[in-house]
């Protein structure tokens, strides 16, 4: 029987931020030996640190919150694909591969391979592959980047050509171990009424 494989960052003060983010911080607010019945935890966090996904409203004022996407883009059949050593991807590196039918597409890069360290520059995401993947039918689109535009981008240009396109982002990913090929996804986001993003754990089973 295949057993699920987590591709999610743990979550702990030692997970990277953006620079100037909110650092992930857990401490204990009610501890056993006071209460004398249980330990309760309160977490602080940016809704982006991890593994996590992005609701348009992330880069885009009249975008849809979290508590407004479908569960079901997060969860069912995935491929990954392997697209190493870019600066850039681009539309024609689907080229040569068979994406039909293929609702969720996982792309791992290896472009952040020490994930203990936020990394200086990303692939890069470009406007054609989100119009390609938009072509294809892909609704959600996975990476083991930290995002799908620049680090020092301001513009935001592949977040809003994959809205453009009906294209959800899934970041984050930890896929060092994961060779290419078809998987059931589950990465679920939280209710989050307000949200912009909403950190996830993210599972892969070969199918």
């Amino acid at each position: 029987m295949n057993r699920w494989i987590d591709v999610s960052q743990p979550l702990s003060s030692s997970v990277t931020t953006w620079p100037g983010d909110t650092k992930f911080d857990y401490t204990i607010s009610w501890s056993k030996a006071d209460t004398g019945s249980v330990n309760v935890g309160k977490v602080t966090m940016s809704l982006h640190t991890g593994t996590h996904i992005d609701a348009p409203f992330h880069f885009g004022d009249a975008g849809k919150k979290v508590i407004e996407l479908d569960p079901d883009l997060y969860i069912g059949h995935a491929r990954v694909i392997y697209l190493p050593g870019r600066t850039e991807l681009v539309a024609s590196d689907l080229d040569r591969f068979d994406l039909t039918d293929v609702r969720r597409l996982i792309i791992k890069t290896d472009g952040w391979v020490d994930k203990s360290v936020f990394p200086e520059s990303i692939p890069v995401l470009t406007p054609s592959l989100a119009e390609r993947l938009g072509t294809l039918g892909v609704e959600l689109i996975g990476l083991d980047l930290p995002s799908v535009d620049a680090i020092d981008s301001k513009e935001m240009a592949a977040h809003h050509a994959l809205a453009t396109h009906g294209v959800h982002i899934l970041e984050g990913l930890v896929l060092d171990k994961i060779a290419p090929g078809d998987y059931h996804l589950n990465a679920v986001p939280l209710p989050l009424v307000d949200g912009d993003g909403s950190p996830v754990r993210a599972l892969l089973r070969p199918y």
